[in-house]
């Protein structure tokens, strides 16, 4: 169930936020989500960079799309 929480945010950062929002096509509240979940990940697992754990995040969500096709080890197109 989600629940509403006021954050106060310097006026540059939520400019910041708002812009890549736009650029996403998501909302600011998804946006911030999406960060949240990144640094909450990247916390847990210092070892990783984030730049894996966001290509993970998105191939997973291809997957749950229906998107993913299987890799054949051993075969060379």
């Amino acid at each position: 169930m989600s629940k509403v929480l006021t954050i106060r945010l310097p006026e540059d950062i939520e400019n910041k936020i708002r812009m890549k929002a736009k650029l996403k096509h998501r909302s600011v509240s998804e946006q911030i989500k999406k960060y949240i979940c990144e640094a909450m990940i990247s916390e847990e697992n210092p070892d990783l960079p984030l730049k894996f754990i966001k290509d993970t995040l998105e191939a997973k969500a291809e997957i749950e799309a229906g998107l993913g096709t299987e890799y054949k080890f051993g075969t060379i197109k």
